[in-house]
């Protein structure tokens, strides 16, 4: 028998078994001892499984030829003839009625779909005692030469499956306890031939795929007589048994097979796993175990299992099945994911010190100007009387108080880019005034530094265009700076504008800043723009600064949909090339910049509501030096009902802190808006925070204020929008 052809009709052949002989299916008789003995080996098996079996002709009639006692058990029947009797003996006759056509077209598709493969349907039968069963049928088409079409079929009750999967696959995989009492059931239930077997469920699938391909090799061996009977032979182990599959000494026929092809460090393992002694004394006290080990073909490594299973019955262990199968996708998936946790451990570990290096860089560079802070307050308070000593102290310490502030607000930022909040808002902007905001910015910096800063432009010819004004000024602002930071007193910074190409509606453009700065190793470039990381500390280096602004202005960058590069070489300078698609306004005429009048402001009242008496002290006083009368409120309640007291044109503009008691600053600036009187309903005001974000920004603008500042408080931008704010309402009334 040399394929799974010999073997189906080597099972029909028991249907004409008797006491004195059997036949073959062409009618002539099993003469040779050992074919009869084999034939009730198979018989014995083939009852003996969790599980039905039966073969059915392939032909209209669709007739039953052969049926194990695992059919009769899940249709109810006692005998043979009462199922042949409840099923008219045809394959029809099993299926439910509502199920038979839909199973029909699935067998047949598969079978036009695959002809090797073992294949699966699933459907519903009627008991003897008239219950209604569902099933699981893996079938396969054959075709013999004497039999003709035939299928075989696998047959399970599913029933409990589909009703509690979740809770009995539970119980398979996980309880133990629960599998070992589910399998003494089955072991009640099966005439107690596979008792203490470990998991019902991959019992069955085993089985099945002793048969089928998805064990490439499966043996029938008899320890007692010392014989191996193969069934169906790999590639591998094929010339072991010839073509014609033949019969041989169980003792020692693996020797060659393990030269040739076993991994030489698991032929110890593959070998002992093949030892009668080892397989006797393991299969004493379980019903089965497998061995994985490695082939070397063709120059790969490849797992296999080899799985061994006690189908005799109680006694000494005398008759075993032998499969081997490959497990090389299910171990390599096992081994990757090993390595997958392996890998985020080191990038854990990895991150967890770049995070320790970054937070112990950070205490150095807050603590810096925080020292020069209480120093030099310590200092001008001893010097009181010296006012030029005085004004440098207070000088230092505003210095010292903007550094830490930019320290904070760049750590701040990064946390907010981080949690992935920010978006990208699409505004008509000019790049000529995002040009000159850079100029103006940065040139008295440059100034301090003895540095040149210029600002070219190259092929600009489409400057209007649709983009996030701020963030790409915030973008180049960032390089500029780093740009000055880094280069020595003598040398010069570039930002050039370049149009690249254009379409209709699009434009390519670049953002180029160039320096003749100390520039950055190669070795560090390609991380120079990851968060925690900077090539030197500050005490190295002698420049401060966190190493956060390219980290940010990358992620800007990438928020807007383009890309920044970076090159440099040490001594010379750097150069950072934001690119950037931007769509273009339809009209593109000549910017001009309307100055405003220069008369002097008038003497206005300023409503300043904030509850923390040291802010209201600071923002009265300097709001005094700058002639304007100040009114204050210390939540927005308290402002609410001055505003609503008072005449139009007794409050020119109001500041408004956001986190106050009573009432704060956006349900205060919603009730002013809400006024029924206009003129006192759109009084200027401008919200005072320390939450900055975009999205804080955004509610300022929903709750009705008409800017947003930061604080500690920029009071010259203060200053000036304040004006711009007082000039338009002037220019309202007139």
């Amino acid at each position: 028998m040399n394929d799974e052809h010999s073997l189906i009709e080597f099972l029909l052949t028991v249907q004409n078994l008797s006491e004195s002989k059997m036949t073959e299916p062409d009618g002539s008789i099993l003469s040779r001892q050992e074919d009869q003995d084999a034939a009730l080996q198979i018989k014995r098996f083939m009852d003996q499984i969790p599980g039905g079996f039966f073969i059915y002709r392939a032909d209209g009639s669709e007739e039953i030829l052969y049926v194990n006692r695992g059919v009769l058990r899940i249709f109810g029947c006692e005998t043979v003839e009462e199922f042949q009797t409840l099923t008219n003996d045809t394959f029809r006759g099993m299926v439910h009625p509502d199920d038979f056509e839909e199973i029909e077209a699935s067998i047949w598709e598969q079978i036009s779909n695959s002809q090797h493969d073992l294949d699966y349907v699933e459907y519903r039968i009627i008991r003897k005692d008239e219950t209604i069963r569902w099933v699981e049928d893996y079938w396969h088409f054959i075709h013999s030469e004497t039999m003709g079409d035939l299928f075989y079929v696998f047959l399970a009750d599913t029933t409990e499956k589909r009703l509690n999967q979740m809770e009995e696959r539970k119980a398979l995989l996980n309880e133990n306890t629960i599998r070992q009492q589910q399998l003494r059931i089955q072991a009640e239930e099966y005439n107690k031939s596979l008792e203490h077997v470990n998991d019902e469920l991959q019992r069955r699938l085993e089985l099945i795929g002793g048969l089928s391909i998805n064990y490439e090799s499966v043996f029938y061996v008899d320890l007692r007589d010392d014989l191996i009977q193969p069934y169906r032979v790999g590639s591998c182990p094929e010339y072991l048994f010839g073509k014609d599959l033949q019969v041989r000494r169980f003792s020692g026929f693996a020797d060659e097979y393990i030269k040739i092809w076993v991994h030489p460090e698991d032929q110890e393992v593959f070998s002992r796993a093949v030892t009668s002694s080892y397989i006797c004394q393991t299969l004493e006290n379980q019903k089965s175990f497998y061995t994985n080990f490695r082939i070397i073909k063709d120059g790969t490594s490849k797992f296999l299992q080899i799985f061994v299973v006690n189908v005799g019955e109680k006694g000494p262990v005398s008759q075993i099945m032998i499969g081997l199968r490959s497990v090389d996708e299910e171990l390599c998936h096992e081994m990757e994911r090993n390595q997958l946790l392996e890998d985020a451990l080191q990038q854990a570990k990895t991150a967890n010190l770049a995070r320790n290096t970054f937070l112990s860089n950070m205490s150095h560079d807050m603590r810096t100007p925080l020292n020069a802070i209480v120093g030099f307050t310590s200092l001008a308070k001893s010097h009181m009387d010296n006012p030029k000593r005085l004004q440098s102290y207070l000088d230092l310490i505003e210095h010292s108080s903007a550094q830490l502030l930019h320290l904070m607000d760049d750590i701040l930022e990064i946390a907010w880019f981080e949690s992935g909040t920010l978006h990208v808002e699409e505004t008509a902007c000019s790049l000529l005034d995002i040009a000159r905001d850079i100029q103006e910015t940065n040139l008295s910096l440059a100034a301090e530094k003895n540095l040149a800063l210029s600002v070219a432009f190259t092929g600009l010819e489409h400057p209007k265009v649709f983009a996030d004004h701020k963030k790409l000024t915030q973008v180049l602002l960032r390089l500029v700076g780093n740009s000055i930071q880094y280069t020595e007193p003598g040398g010069h910074v570039t930002v050039t504008f370049a149009e690249q190409n254009a379409t209709q509606f699009y434009a390519a453009y670049q953002f180029i800043v160039e320096d003749t700065g100390i520039g950055i190793d190669e070795d560090f470039i390609a991380h120079i723009f990851e968060p925690f990381e900077r090539e030197k500390n500050t005490t190295m280096s002698g420049v401060q600064g966190a190493g956060l602004g390219l980290p940010i202005a990358k992620s800007i960058v990438d928020m807007m949909g383009g890309t920044i590069e970076a090159s440099s070489v040490p001594g010379v300078g750097s150069t950072f090339t934001v690119s950037l698609s931007l769509r273009i306004q339809k009209e593109q005429e000549t910017e001009v910049t309307e100055l405003l009048s220069a008369e002097q402001n008038k003497p206005r009242r300023i409503l300043v509501v904030e509850d923390n008496p040291i802010n209201m002290e600071i923002a009265v006083d300097l709001l005094e030096d700058e002639g304007f009368l100040v009114d204050t409120a210390e939540n927005g309640q308290i402002a609410l009902e001055k505003v609503k007291a008072s005449q139009p044109g007794d409050f020119a503009l109001i500041l408004m802190d956001l986190q106050m008691p009573v009432m704060d600053g956006h349900s205060a600036a919603r009730a002013i808006r809400s006024l029924q009187n206009p003129a006192l309903a759109e009084i200027p005001i401008i919200a005072l925070s320390a939450n900055t974000f975009d999205e804080d920004r955004k509610m300022s603008a929903e709750s009705g204020m008409n800017a947003h500042m930061a604080k500690p408080i920029d009071i010259p931008r203060l200053l000036e929008m304040m004006d711009h704010m007082l000039r338009q309402a002037q220019a309202d009334e007139e």
